[in-house]
């Protein structure tokens, strides 16, 4: 693995590092949590000119070219600013499964709309809303030339503002999942906004006898299983990413913090407990962003990945919710106030933990992956 950044990724982190301190006042998570969709279609339009959502995709589609690297390091700012986009849904969850196992018809349609700044959302092949259980909550009945989805999903991520679902069906117990791309202005298909403990808005999606073309099919009938593990692999990647940039951005503020409260006469940094404190928050950080990038780093390069993702998400499952409680203590009673934004960050760490698999989940992967 080579850690070192290139010219264009020093750029790039540079650029939205610009963007998103200059937009956090309108953008952040703080700005459109009551907003009706939840984030800043405003500054979406200002990523899409920038290139944004095209960055990893192919150039025979509208994209730039770049790898699954560069959308990472997007996602890290993302989440160090603790700005809500739907950027990582709609590349890591949608664009980039669709450009692997679609069909040229689907790329060519889906992944420039993706690259002028359409958005698209998935839903997952996690019945009731649990990952590592196997199946779906809906089901795909043939009935003409397409097929008919019924069911409910749960959790799913800028539904109101996606164009179009990736979704994981549930054929017949002979075929498994297969993937299929819905409208999202499909007939029989409703979208409800979740109360939810994190930053992202999430929806209950109904299906209704929703009819689905076959030529909406991605892959191949009963091939759905490939594109869920493609989308579950960038998924939590590109999760572990918000999740080691919001992690830095807390470290960050717990130290500025510490700097410039004084008790007793003196900055309360100087105390030996909260340089303790900070301390373990910043290795704990080092610790997720290293196994983050080393996962997103083999992704980025076609190799085998499923290991290392499932080490990056466990660890910074556990590590960033840790940083959190850490930083609580160094802040004390002000932390916790909804006045101050380091619950922004508490309520991100809680929600980011859960998804794609939380630690549990994804040390049991590990565990069987090395036979233990």
């Amino acid at each position: 693995m080579d850690l070192t950044a290139t010219e264009d990724q020093r750029h790039i982190r540079a650029a939205a590092t610009d963007l998103l301190t200059d937009r956090r006042a309108t953008a952040g998570a703080r700005a459109v949590r009551d907003t009706p969709l939840g984030h800043s279609p405003t500054l979406w339009d200002e990523m899409t000119e920038l290139g944004w959502p095209a960055l990893a995709l192919p150039e025979e589609h509208g994209g730039l070219g770049g790898d699954f690297m560069d959308l990472w390091l997007l996602c890290e700012e993302l989440g160090r600013h603790q700005t809500p986009s739907p950027l990582l849904t709609t590349v890591a969850c949608a664009a980039l499964p669709l450009a692997r196992h679609g069909n040229p018809s689907q790329c060519a349609q889906w992944l420039s709309a993706v690259a002028k700044g359409r958005i698209l959302s998935y839903v997952r092949a996690a019945p009731h809303g649990h990952w590592g259980a196997a199946g779906s909550d809906i089901t795909a009945t043939p009935s003409g030339e397409g097929f008919r989805l019924d069911g409910t999903a749960l959790f799913v991520p800028y539904a109101q503002a996606a164009d179009a679902l990736v979704v994981m069906a549930r054929t017949d117990y002979r075929e498994g999942l297969t993937a299929l791309l819905v409208d999202t202005t499909t007939p029989g298909l409703g979208r409800h906004r979740l109360d939810v403990v994190g930053t992202t808005p999430e929806y209950r999606v109904d299906f209704t006898a929703a009819a689905v073309p076959a030529s909406q099919v991605i892959g191949k009938v009963g091939d759905g299983g490939a594109v869920a593990e493609t989308v579950a692999n960038l998924g939590a990647a590109a999760t572990c990413a918000e999740m080691a940039g919001a992690a830095q951005g807390v470290l960050d503020m717990t130290v500025d913090y510490a700097k410039t409260r004084t008790q007793f006469g003196h900055p309360i940094g100087s105390f030996q407990a909260v340089q303790q404190h900070c301390a373990d928050m910043a290795v704990r950080v080092l610790t997720t962003r290293l196994l983050a990038y080393e996962a997103a780093w083999r992704l980025s390069h076609d190799l085998p990945a499923a290991l290392e993702v499932s080490l990056a998400k466990a660890c910074a499952s556990e590590q960033y919710q840790e940083v959190c409680a850490l930083a609580h203590q160094v802040h004390g009673a002000i932390g916790f106030t909804a006045e101050h934004d380091l619950h922004l960050f508490t309520r991100h760490a809680t929600a980011t933990a859960l998804a794609f698999g939380d630690a549990d989940h994804h040390t049991s992967q590990v565990a069987t992956a090395l036979g233990l």
